[in-house]
């Protein structure tokens, strides 16, 4: 079964966000992931989406951060290694190419190929692993949902 286009895994729909601000206590101000090299990590995913790093970062710098549309990425270097599968992960809708362009253009980057869920009717996704081994997917565009 092919993932809700409007949210979460029973299909809940995400309600718009100033209904969200005028209820919530605490909004997510980034996702942080722990990696071996927030710079290097940080400038894949500055490139994933179309963003930069933030000024201030430099290579060496324990921390990077990348505000990028739609979601802020916070790196911070640690000593310990990925030993296991994400427990979250990202889930990315192109948004002015297919979802095929989209996976090729990020392989280009140096992802790796983790699991291909593409169904013969288009629909299904991709999965990845960014240049860490740290999962994500690559879903069809709205444009692609649409037709």
């Amino acid at each position: 079964m092919e993932r809700p286009s409007g949210g979460g895994a029973k299909g809940w729909t995400v309600p718009p966000s100033a209904d969200i601000v005028s209820r919530m206590a605490s909004l997510v101000r980034h996702v942080t992931i722990d990696c071996a090299d927030a710079y290097r990590l940080g400038g894949f995913w500055a490139e994933a989406l179309d963003s930069t790093l933030h000024e201030d970062d430099k290579p060496g710098d324990p921390e990077a951060l990348v505000a990028a549309t739609g979601i802020t990425l916070l790196f911070v270097t640690v000593p310990e290694a990925k030993t296991v599968k994400n427990r979250v992960h990202l889930d990315l809708q192109p948004q002015d190419r297919t979802r095929d362009e989209e996976v090729e253009r990020i392989l280009a980057l140096g992802a790796t190929l983790v699991a291909d869920q593409r169904r013969p009717d288009g629909t299904g996704w991709v999965t990845l692993a960014d240049i860490e081994g740290n999962e994500f997917c690559v879903e069809r565009s709205a444009a692609e949902r649409a037709a």
